[in-house]
């Protein structure tokens, strides 16, 4: 069963590639973002969209301009995130036929996204808007609005998110740091799905 759960594999290399994919897609956690910024990104996003992309939603994160959309799209990828708020970035993921979660942390930064088609909102950082921020956001969203925390999400921290009106979350290094083994990787992500499992 898939569960709204985004890793973000920032650090991953080519060749940790496929096992890290294989640890995460076992436990169910299907999406899987590889940020630019990480060793190698596209190739890394093209092995996990070849070898897992009948299973998994796989893309990119820091995604900053629209070059960087049409290269996503070219490796395979089929979601773009973003630390931030691009009007341009939304439309090019949106014209490329794939999924669009640009990062906001204000209700002008959300309604200018929500403007340009994002298919999702990606509330970052965090740990600084908070479950307060966001209830507070959601009176005043259209309903529906699919809103995503990312950063300082943990298991502690999931149930309280999710009462606020979280749809998912993006979740670093509490499922993935460069250099740990695929073992490592299952163990997190087993963690992270049963604290899902247990926030309802």
């Amino acid at each position: 069963m898939s569960r709204p759960l985004i890793a973000i594999l920032r650090g991953l290399t080519p060749q940790d590639a496929h096992a890290i994919g294989h640890a995460l897609t076992q436990a169910g956690i299907t999406r899987l973002e590889v940020p630019l910024n990480s060793p190698d990104p596209l190739d890394s996003i093209a092995i996990l969209a070849r070898e897992f992309g009948d299973v998994a939603q796989v893309g990119a994160g820091t995604v900053l301009t629209p070059d960087q959309v049409r290269a996503v799209r070219d490796a395979g990828g089929r979601m773009v995130l973003s630390p931030n708020c691009d009007a341009d970035v939304i439309r090019a993921t949106v014209a490329a036929g794939m999924a669009s979660f640009p990062g906001v942390m204000t209700p002008t930064e959300a309604f200018m996204a929500l403007a340009a088609g994002a298919t999702g909102l990606k509330l970052f950082p965090g740990e600084l808007i908070g479950p307060k921020g966001l209830r507070a956001m959601r009176a005043v969203l259209p309903a529906g609005t699919d809103c995503w925390a990312v950063g300082g999400v943990s298991v502690d921290t999931m149930a309280e998110w999710r009462r606020a009106g979280a749809a998912g979350f993006g979740i670093g290094s509490s499922l993935y740091t460069p250099g740990d083994s695929a073992d490592t990787v299952a163990a997190k992500a087993a963690a992270m799905v049963a604290a899902w499992e247990a926030s309802a």
